[in-house]
């Protein structure tokens, strides 16, 4: 076998790896992006645990059809960007968040499709993630909401108990 085909079966485990070690890999259309622009979301992807790279889309190909996954066949077709992340949602928020703050990415940085869980997500799909607010601000919002009952509780017993003085 030639040195070429032993890369480029490297490559695709390496992506096998990636895909399976992240909980959702968001597929990107990027068009005439600026080294600025790109390292700027690289950093911003980076601070979150993320990882945006861009590989062959036959390579990715290769790697989705040995995991048995056909349903990016479609996406996998043009300049293709791919993000790797440790959840579900930060991908998604991070390009809706970088598209919000510069305008000019719109045209430039079009999401196409995601894996999360195992599953395919379309692009409304990535839109809908994206609007899902992290693990970390449902949590807080979860124990705001039960500690509500329990402050509210005190802050009347209190009252009365300073009525009573």
């Amino acid at each position: 076998m030639s040195a070429n085909f032993e890369a480029k079966k490297a490559v695709v485990e390496e992506i096998k790896e990636k895909i399976n070690a992240s909980k959702s890999v968001v597929l990107v259309q990027y068009d005439r992006l600026t080294v600025a622009e790109v390292t700027d979301l690289r950093n911003k992807f980076r601070n979150a645990n993320s990882e945006y790279k861009v590989y062959k889309n036959t390579l990715v190909r290769k790697a989705f059809d040995e995991l048995g996954v056909k349903d990016f066949d479609n996406d996998l077709n043009g300049a293709t960007a791919f993000v790797f992340c440790p959840d579900e949602t930060s991908g998604c928020s991070i390009l809706a968040k970088a598209v919000k703050d510069a305008p000019q990415l719109e045209t430039k940085l079009v999401p196409k499709s995601a894996y999360v869980n195992g599953a395919y997500v379309d692009a409304d799909g990535i839109k809908k993630l994206a609007a899902i607010p992290s693990r970390e601000v449902l949590i807080a919002k979860m124990l705001g909401c039960l500690q509500a009952p329990i402050a509210n509780l005190a802050y009347v017993l209190g009252a009365i108990a300073k009525n009573k003085e």
